[in-house]
């Protein structure tokens, strides 16, 4: 067993629209950049387990059950395990709890998970399509009473196509705003900033910059939510190296980040009405728990803000800010890298972008440059503590999954 697990390596495409990059494109190049990250190009064989995510590659190509083993083959890393992993938009961040459960369980010494997302595929409404399964198919109707229940009945059939998901964040955010007030300029804020950042970050799907007047100007989708307040659709590949002590030692990492946490969690049968006993709650106390360390000691976070509402509840949920306050600490610049808790100084979804299968491994990615003091114009001074949050899926008025990751610079 071993007590510590390193990030040793990270990798990641620029997120965005590839037309000519494969799926198995975006995986190879992200992993490429990973074993270069941690000094392993000239020797992949020190690998001895992988963890391979999409949630995508199958329903919109239907490369199903072996896309890991096809993938890492064609780029030389054979004979070891290779395990396939979807869990909705938390998909990454799995496979990233798996590498790391395997090392520290002894498995390995050096595991590698790595994500790709192949989302445009010349057939947008099939795309779409991917997240109506995003819930349980077998009762739309019991989906359409908690929406009812969260945001009331609101008819809005002239507004255009969008994810389903959008009438979801949508029908939450209207939640949070009975329970709180909070506004649509709150969310705007939020919006805003995430562009902000993003603008600095070449990885970024989208890079440029939006005010708050901008965002509500903006088409809307499902009250009170925005285009911009949205993630757009995304392509992209990310990869982390993990390791043991062990395999720290044999690998000669510049400059490792320690894994004080990574906690996979799903919801519970609760009184939806209320944001009380939210499964991010749940998951973020075991992983604070886990770590040794409390919300008050985060430097700097990565939360999954699939809309700006989304990333006004987690850093809630997350204990980041107290309840209600979410959309307030946006405005007032608190959320903003400076600010006294940045959040998503990539720009997060909204404008880093979201291929679901890469993007928690492309927040660790962030994070582990925010770390090593080597995210250049977006750098959280002094930032030493780090956390992840990626959820996904809808399930009985919450997500159906949600991991917290918590790292730790030294």
């Amino acid at each position: 067993m071993s007590s510590r697990v390193w990030v040793a390596g990270v990798g990641m495409t620029p997120f965005g629209i590839h037309p000519d990059s494969s799926n198995y494109d975006l995986a190879r190049s992200a992993t490429r950049d990973a074993l270069s990250d941690a000094d392993v190009t000239a020797n992949i064989g020190m690998i001895d387990a992988a963890f391979y995510a999409t949630a995508a590659h199958g329903f919109l190509e239907g490369q199903a059950t072996i896309s890991g083993q096809i993938a890492l083959r064609g780029m030389g890393i054979d004979k070891i395990p290779v395990h396939n992993v979807e869990n909705a938009c938390a998909t990454g961040a799995s496979a990233f709890n798996l590498a790391v459960t395997h090392v520290r369980a002894g498995e390995a010494d050096v595991a590698l998970a790595v994500g790709a997302e192949k989302m445009h595929v010349g057939d947008p409404q099939k795309t779409m399509s991917l997240f109506e399964a995003g819930f349980d198919v077998t009762d739309r109707g019991a989906l359409e009473q908690t929406l009812v229940e969260l945001g009331g009945d609101l008819d809005e059939p002239d507004l255009g196509h969008r994810s389903i998901f959008m009438d979801i964040y949508a029908a939450m955010a209207r939640n949070h705003m009975r329970i709180y007030g909070s506004t649509p300029q709150q969310i705007a804020a939020v919006s805003a900033k995430n562009h902000a950042h993003a603008v600095e970050n070449s990885r970024a799907h989208y890079r440029r910059a939006l005010s708050v007047a901008d965002v509500l100007a903006a088409r809307r989708l499902s009250h009170p939510l925005t285009v911009p307040m949205c993630a757009p659709v995304t392509d992209g590949g990310a990869a982390v190296i993990v390791c043991s002590d062990a395999g720290l030692a044999r690998l000669h990492a510049d400059h490792p980040i320690e894994v004080l946490a990574t906690v996979v969690g799903t919801g519970t049968d609760r009184d939806t009405t209320t944001f009380d006993g939210h499964l991010a709650q749940h998951v973020a106390e075991r992983a604070y728990d886990k770590a040794g360390v409390g919300p008050d000691q985060v430097d700097v976070a990565e939360v999954h803000d699939a809309t700006a509402f989304a990333e006004i509840l987690q850093s809630e949920m997350l204990g980041l800010v107290p309840p209600g306050e979410g959309g307030a600490a946006a405005e007032r610049g608190h959320t903003s890298i400076g600010g006294s808790i940045p959040i998503n100084p990539s720009g997060g979804l909204e404008s880093k972008g979201h291929p679901l299968g890469a993007t928690g491994l492309g927040q660790i990615f962030e994070l582990t440059d925010q770390l090593r003091g080597r995210a250049g114009a977006r750098q959280v001074v002094g930032a030493r503590i780090a956390l992840a949050e990626n959820g996904g899926g809808f399930h009985r008025g919450e997500e159906a999954v949600t991991s917290v990751v918590i790292l730790k610079g030294k």
